[in-house]
């Protein structure tokens, strides 16, 4: 069949860590010509008009700025580790799901589209996608969590176990699962409730990945190994730009030393307390022969209550366009975003994942051997600096970067998302 218009409803949690790739698939619809809508917060709706979308914002669904969750989510105040993970999906991702829902069905009745393509934390997206009829693209900006009786339960931030002891050891864990997750379960069902949806037999696995298509960030290699998947799953690489840099070059690029290597320090966009990432990054590092490159995940750049050695140089952002080439070593939180665009760039890494999704991030990077996994959020100075030795020394640490470098390259994410979802639509 002949490729015709679609009518596309993109659908981002408002994050810069999902607005992003969401942005770039968003790009690549508009550039094949077809009708593109974004659903997503007013702190990201520029980002989405300035390449032509039309913007449909959040407004049954409450809006909020991701840098103060607490002001919108009073209960997420002072949080942190397991408890911030439980209570961020809790709050922010189910318990908007009913009202997103809503927003999205209203935009339905006034224009229908074809389909909706939706981060894999959209919920809104998957319970307005049945309340329509249409079909859902879910788009994995994180690593793929489906269960499986091959692999201890997602999100644990640990490998799979070897031999038998391991093995009932996963199996535990995954019995332990549905406990665990009883009240996000109860949740959940009670948005579907609210959205005027079935809620018998539905298991909350369900509610994050479409039954017909899942573009997958990443690939085959950073994924363990397990007998298959219950839904369609297409790797698709990195949805991060790494082409022509938009300028985003601080006062002081020119003075780096073009004869040291960079060791790139950054706490992603969401938790950017420096005393968490960046104050033992630069203390380990302030003495070693390299120039450090901090990020703060801000536009702003803050005053640090704490010393900034001379090799150290600070922005709030800059463009992984214009950045990356020049990096030796990444040391970073684990946003699985920016961990891509490093290992596309063949950059061995050290994850210091606290929380969230992190810790299972961390965990894939060490199983590939193309980093090291700090296995928690705040790692002291002298463990920064001895994973960095350990990076720097052992050569298969970069190798493996490059072999998954070359693997991501392989790909055109925005792109095959594209062919994806207009072969599921009939349109491609």
């Amino acid at each position: 069949m002949g490729s015709t218009m679609a009518d596309v409803m993109i659908a981002a949690m408002p994050f810069a860590g999902h607005v992003a790739p969401l942005a770039a698939v968003a790009s690549a619809f508009l550039e094949a010509g077809h009708a593109v809508r974004v659903y997503t917060g007013s702190r990201h709706a520029a980002r989405f008009a300035a390449i032509g979308a039309d913007i449909v914002p959040w407004v049954r669904a409450p809006d909020f700025d991701e840098g103060d969750l607490a002001a919108t989510f009073p209960v997420l105040r002072g949080r942190k580790g397991p408890r911030q993970m439980l209570a961020n999906v809790r709050e922010v991702f189910i318990g908007t799901a009913a009202a997103q829902g809503d927003d999205l069905v209203a935009e339905f009745r006034r224009r229908p589209w074809d389909v909706i393509v939706a981060d894999g934390l959209s919920l809104g997206a998957h319970l307005a996608s049945e309340r329509t009829a249409t079909p859902w693209v879910t788009v994995s900006i994180v690593p793929l969590s489906i269960p499986s009786d091959d692999l201890p339960p997602p999100g644990l931030g640990i490998r799979p176990a070897r031999g038998p002891l391991g093995r009932v050891r996963d199996r535990l864990l995954r019995r332990a699962v549905p406990l665990a997750t009883r009240g996000m379960r109860r949740a959940y069902l009670e948005q579907r409730a609210a959205s005027g949806l079935d809620v018998s037999g539905v298991r909350f696995e369900q509610a994050w990945y479409s039954p017909s298509l899942v573009c997958a960030t990443g690939v085959p290699s950073l994924e363990y190994p397990r007998t298959g998947y219950p839904t369609r799953v297409e790797f698709v690489g990195s949805l991060t730009p790494t082409g022509a840099a938009r300028g985003l070059e601080p006062d002081w690029w020119a003075d780096l030393p073009p004869d040291r290597p960079i060791v790139h320090v950054t706490q992603g966009t969401l938790n950017v307390d420096p005393d968490d990432l960046i104050r033992p990054a630069l203390s380990a590092l302030g003495r070693q022969p390299v120039s450090v490159v901090a990020t703060t995940g801000r536009a702003e750049v803050p005053g640090f209550a704490f010393p900034v050695p001379p090799n150290a140089f600070v922005a709030g952002l800059i463009d992984y366009a214009v950045l990356l080439p020049r990096v030796d070593v990444m040391v970073t939180n684990g946003g699985w975003g920016g961990v891509l665009a490093a290992l596309s760039h063949g950059i061995p890494l050290i994850v210091a994942g606290g929380d969230l999704d992190k810790p299972e991030i961390a965990a894939r990077v060490a199983w590939a051997g193309a980093g090291v996994d700090l296995r928690t959020g705040r790692p002291s100075a002298s463990a920064v600096l001895r994973a960095w030795r350990r990076v720097s020394q052992e050569p298969a640490f970069r190798r493996n970067a490059e072999r998954l470098g070359a693997e991501l390259r392989g790909h055109d994410g925005p792109r095959e998302v594209v062919e994806h979802t207009l072969r599921l639509v009939g349109r491609g």
